[in-house]
């Protein structure tokens, strides 16, 4: 077993999650009628609405756009704290993670900050995203 200290991160939280909606009205009336998340922001091009769930965010996302596997989560993203994001990517590689499509800058919780997305053992799709120092709106 690895050395857990030789880690160059540390997970500190659930930064989204994101839906595949058969009904994205019907789900983004249940989510904020209901349980009370806000609209943060929305891309229409692919059709996600964002929402605000405390320090976290739930994304939805139509269905239809996806693939027609039968998993309804796309995909989970855990928020990192990290100072070498190349790090990250050899240790990941060193252990033989499978990395899916090229790191990039994208939106989260925290706003923007450098991801990765990987499969786990089990086929899940697992965004790895570096947190920003400042959450938007807490300036």
């Amino acid at each position: 077993m690895p050395d857990p200290k030789a880690r160059p991160f540390r997970v500190d939280e659930l930064d989204h999650v994101v839906l595949r909606c058969t009904d994205v009205q019907r789900a983004l009336d249940f989510y904020t009628t209901v349980l009370g998340l806000t609209e943060q922001r929305r891309i229409e091009k692919i059709g996600l609405i964002q929402l605000r769930a405390g320090r976290s965010m739930l994304d939805l996302v139509p269905a239809a756009r996806l693939d027609n596997d039968s998993r309804n989560v796309d995909h989970f993203c855990l928020g990192l704290e990290i100072d070498d994001f190349d790090a990250l990517l050899g240790y990941l590689r060193e252990r033989g993670v499978e990395i899916i499509g090229e790191p990039g800058t994208r939106y989260g919780a925290r706003g923007m900050g450098l991801s990765v997305y990987v499969r786990d053992p089990e086929g899940n799709v697992v965004e790895l995203k570096q947190m920003p120092a400042v959450r938007p709106g807490s300036d």
